[in-house]
């Protein structure tokens, strides 16, 4: 059953032509002309991908600095002892500790974020390691980690839409180039099948890939 939407959404959405691949500087006016909340709305990119996730080896991860930030203030923990400790707190920890920072956690604190869907650190996304300056530091200035879900779509945040369009443009050029880059050995075939930009609560714009992937190549240069 179709989800219906209220006049304002279809008035804005009658802004962007059904069926069209919109070239990257285009998509960001119209997400942020089509932004319809009252608040400062993110801007996320859906990209469904040429995988299947059922299969350890296509699952895409990974994760990217936004050189413009999300636009989100970012509560960071960081769980280290000695000289690992004050480098956390020189990066700009709000909270660090170890075994009194855990048992405070376990006690109901949680003053603090944690990764996409509530994930906990690991290795694999960069958030268990010995740089745990550097860790602070990406995680305080932008950084978002993405996966395939079940269905073998990622959704990850672009940034904000009061955001430039310049600023749009940048980010997601760092997470295309972040994504692509990720790729995965066993996947064969179109690896990207479609992409999509959109604010909250607003319509989509479809981008076209080939520009897309171009940008993706100037966030190297």
């Amino acid at each position: 059953m179709a989800k219906k939407h209220g006049k304002r959404y279809n008035a804005l959405a009658e802004k962007i032509e059904r069926g069209r691949e919109y070239p990257p500087s285009e998509a960001a006016k119209l997400v942020k002309d089509t932004s319809q909340a009252k608040f400062d709305t993110t801007v996320e990119l859906h990209l469904r991908m040429g995988v299947d996730p059922k299969h350890a080896d296509q699952m895409v991860r990974g994760a990217a600095v936004l050189p413009n930030g999300t636009g989100k203030k970012v509560r960071v923990i960081a769980f280290a002892q000695g000289d690992k400790a004050r480098d956390a707190q020189a990066a700009g920890a709000d909270a660090v500790g170890a075994e009194d920072l855990a048992k405070r956690i376990e006690g109901g604190w949680l003053d603090f974020d944690l990764g996409p869907r509530g994930l906990m650190p690991n290795p694999k996304s960069g958030t268990v390691t010995f740089d745990v300056a550097k860790a602070v530091r990406d995680a305080k200035g932008g950084r978002v980690e993405f996966r395939t879900d079940k269905t073998g779509v990622i959704h990850t945040v672009v940034g904000k839409s009061s955001f430039t369009e310049e600023q749009i443009l940048g980010n997601l050029a760092t997470l295309m180039d972040a994504v692509n880059r990720a790729r995965p050995v066993g996947v064969k075939g179109t690896y990207i099948r479609a992409a999509h930009l959109t604010s909250t609560q607003g319509p989509s714009v479809k981008l076209e890939l080939g520009a897309t992937n171009e940008l993706a190549g100037q966030a190297r240069t």
